[in-house]
């Protein structure tokens, strides 16, 4: 592993125990699979991962506006990882389907007749998601691992690539972009590397979930202020959904294994919650009289942060759903 421009390098051996031993305050729902078109294979030299990872960000930042590089990782043509944006972030990589999610950005241009993804490209990307899915609990199915090419670039609203979408990862990405192609290429070859199956996360310890309010906040090694902030980890940041395991003194517990501590005076209680209907209307408002801006499909998970007239907010940015469509 090496360091440059604030990125972390690593082979696929040392990411799985680089992944295992991280600690991420954040509820991590959903894993996103996304080609960078460009820059493509013909701009690897072999050891230029740092400048096309650093020329990224600067685009991002420049000019899309972002605060950051938009994915938590790049792989390349030669197996190499390299980190990207802080994972206590939200990624910015598919509108209005970022919340709880990892975005990885897989170099390369892989629409069909384009880049032919090499062979340890192909691994570093199963046993990644196979990792990623361990880690955080997900399941090894086409409704947590998804592909950009399934929503809509301007609703965000998956339609399974119906119109208006990016090919991304491309149309050759393990044999095609289409929920089929996953089904039969791609999930299979990561429930191989896990050994067929991953553990869900146990929701049976968690007291509750509750939503960040604050910009930055600590975390701390005990249930007050004047305790040490914890070193193994970031603070959670704004907007982040964080899982409670104990309460005490105005203190929510963040972690089922360590003493990390936050003060529960900077966050807000959430409820989880899954999508019953077919598709679901997401609109700028608590009615029907709003604009639509969205929809989720069957069995995606949201968290809710407030609640009027029998309609649901969902985001903070004004994004409100039904709520007896949501179980």
């Amino acid at each position: 592993m090496n360091t440059k421009f604030g990125f972390t390098k690593m082979n696929i051996d040392e990411f799985e125990t680089w992944v295992s031993n991280l600690r991420v305050a954040r509820t991590v729902l959903y894993i996103q699979q996304h080609h960078t078109w460009s820059p493509s294979y013909i701009q690897f030299k072999g050891a230029n991962h740092f400048d096309l990872q650093q020329g990224m960000k600067t685009y991002h930042v420049s000019n899309n506006g972002w605060m950051d590089i938009g994915q938590h990782f790049s792989t390349f043509p030669d197996g190499s990882i390299v980190t990207g944006r802080s994972l206590e972030k939200t990624p910015a990589c598919i509108v209005g389907f970022n919340s709880n999610a990892i975005c990885i950005e897989n170099l390369g241009n892989f629409d069909t007749g384009k880049d032919t993804m090499t062979a340890a490209h192909k691994d570093t990307i199963i046993k990644m998601t196979a990792a990623l899915c361990k880690k955080f609990g997900i399941a090894v199915n086409c409704d947590k691992i998804v592909y950009h090419h399934w929503f809509d670039l301007i609703t965000g609203a998956r339609n399974n690539g119906a119109k208006n979408n990016k090919t991304c990862p491309g149309t050759n990405f393990f044999g095609g972009n289409k929920v089929a192609d996953c089904n039969q290429n791609f999930i299979p070859l990561v429930a191989a590397a896990l050994g067929g199956s991953v553990a869900p996360t146990s929701n049976t310890s968690i007291l509750k979930y509750v939503c960040v309010t604050t910009d930055s906040l600590n975390i701390r090694e005990a249930a007050n202020a004047q305790s040490k902030k914890v070193t193994d980890r970031e603070a959670a940041t704004l907007g982040a959904v964080l899982r409670v395991f104990e309460e005490k003194s105005g203190w929510y517990k963040i972690s089922g294994s360590q003493q990390h501590w936050v003060n529960a005076s900077y966050t807000k209680e959430v409820s989880r919650a899954t999508v019953n209907a077919t598709t679901l209307n997401v609109r700028s408002g608590p009615g029907s009289t709003f604009p639509k801006i969205g929809s989720f499909t069957q069995g995606q998970e949201v968290f809710v942060i407030e609640e009027s007239d029998g309609w649901c907010k969902i985001s903070a940015d004004n994004k409100w759903v039904k709520k007896e469509f949501l179980s």
